[in-house]
């Protein structure tokens, strides 16, 4: 199996530098990788080393903690747009999750989506913050807003991508949407494992290591 297909290759790091993201392009081009996955600052660079290849790229919008307004997510979605990203991967609302506030979390998503028109949207729950009952609701307030993707973690929490999220989330939005694993995927093994589980995509740092 193609691994490579499914990787978005991530530098998310507050301090990846302009080198940094020259390498990440060059390895995702190298390796045939789906996608990068950067930071907003970093999208038009990313899409001018990209020119003229078949790699995406993917933008992250809200993060890590996914707690800003509503439209300042809808302000960065759209200038990473404009930027070049073909992608973008939004942080919900974890708080009003939390509390319930379910309207607000899914007007949140589908707002974003309305935002990026026919570009691809992936929805981070950040699993590691939320019960099952918690995960299986956004996971629903995901699919109802016409979001693409349902995606596991950031990087940036207490935990990662885990096999029991996947299937739990596989379980809740069957063919409805797709799923990205993303968080402490480092090594082939456990990559093809999620693939088996259903994920159309993963997110890594570690994907030139990973495909060896």
């Amino acid at each position: 199996m193609a691994i490579a297909a499914f990787i978005d290759h991530t530098l998310l790091k507050p301090t990846a530098t302009i080198p940094e993201i020259k390498q990440l392009c060059d390895e995702a081009m190298e390796h045939q990788f789906y996608a990068v996955c950067v930071n907003g600052c970093h999208v038009a660079l990313a899409k001018k080393e990209l020119k003229d290849s078949p790699v995406k790229v993917a933008a992250v919008v809200g993060f890590p903690l996914g707690a800003m307004s509503t439209q300042a997510k809808i302000a960065e979605a759209k200038d990473c747009i404009q930027q070049g990203a073909d992608e973008i991967d939004m942080v919900i609302n974890i708080g009003w999750l939390k509390s319930n506030l379910d309207e607000k979390v899914l007007e949140e998503i589908r707002d974003l989506k309305t935002s990026i028109g026919e570009k691809t949207l992936k929805v981070i729950l950040e699993t590691c913050y939320l019960t099952a009952e918690e995960k299986e609701r956004v996971c629903k307030l995901a699919v109802q807003a016409g979001a693409d993707y349902v995606k596991t973690s950031t990087g940036f929490g207490s935990g990662g991508a885990t096999f029991e999220d996947v299937i739990l989330m596989k379980k809740t939005v069957g063919s409805k949407v797709k799923i990205k694993a993303s968080g402490g995927i480092k090594d082939k093994q456990a990559a093809l494992k999620y693939i088996e589980l259903g994920v159309s995509r993963i997110g890594t740092s570690s994907g030139p290591s990973l495909l060896k």
